[in-house]
C-alpha cells in the first residue's frame, strides 16, 4: 500500500515539474514615482489616471508623460524538444536497445494450448466422506 501511494505522489510531482518547466509567464508591473502600484500575471496591468497629461495653451497642444513606468518580466519555458533518431545513437546504445526490445517481446510469447486428458470424464460421486466418518486426519 505504501509503495502505491508513494508511486502516485511521485508521479504527480514529476508531471507538475514537466508542466511548470514548459509554462511561459509574463508578469507586468506598474510603478508610479518608484512605488509599485499594480502587478498582473494573466491580465493587463491597471494604469494610473495621470499617465499622459494633455497641456493645451490655446494654440499648442503638448503631450507630457508622467513619472510612471511599466516593467514586463517574461519567463520563457522550454519550447525546444529534442528528438533523437536511431542513427544518432552510439553502437553500445543500439545494442542495449536491441537487447531490451528482444527481451521485452519474448515476455509475451504465446503459451501452447494445454490438453486436459480427463475433461470428458465425470468425477466419482462421493456418498460419504470416509476420513470424517472414521475420524482419521493427517497431521
Amino acid at each position: 500500500m505504501k509503495l502505491s501511494i508513494s508511486h502516485k505522489v511521485f508521479s504527480i510531482i514529476l508531471s507538475l515539474v514537466v508542466l511548470v518547466s514548459t509554462l511561459s509567464l509574463t508578469i507586468q508591473q506598474h510603478f508610479c514615482g518608484g512605488v509599485l502600484i499594480d502587478v498582473a500575471v494573466f491580465t493587463e496591468v491597471e494604469k494610473c489616471s495621470d499617465d499622459i497629461i494633455n497641456i493645451s495653451d490655446g494654440t499648442n497642444e503638448v503631450l507630457k508623460k508622467s513619472c510612471c513606468k511599466d516593467e514586463i518580466d517574461v519567463f520563457e519555458g522550454l519550447s525546444d524538444i529534442t528528438i533523437n533518431k536511431f542513427e544518432d545513437l552510439d553502437d553500445i546504445q543500439k545494442q542495449v536497445l536491441y537487447a531490451y526490445t528482444y527481451s521485452y517481446v519474448a515476455l509475451f510469447e504465446s503459451i501452447p494450448k494445454l490438453t486436459i486428458p480427463h475433461k470428458d470424464y465425470s468425477s466419482v460421486t462421493l456418498i460419504k466422506d470416509i476420513h470424517v466418518l472414521d475420524e482419521t486426519y493427517l497431521i
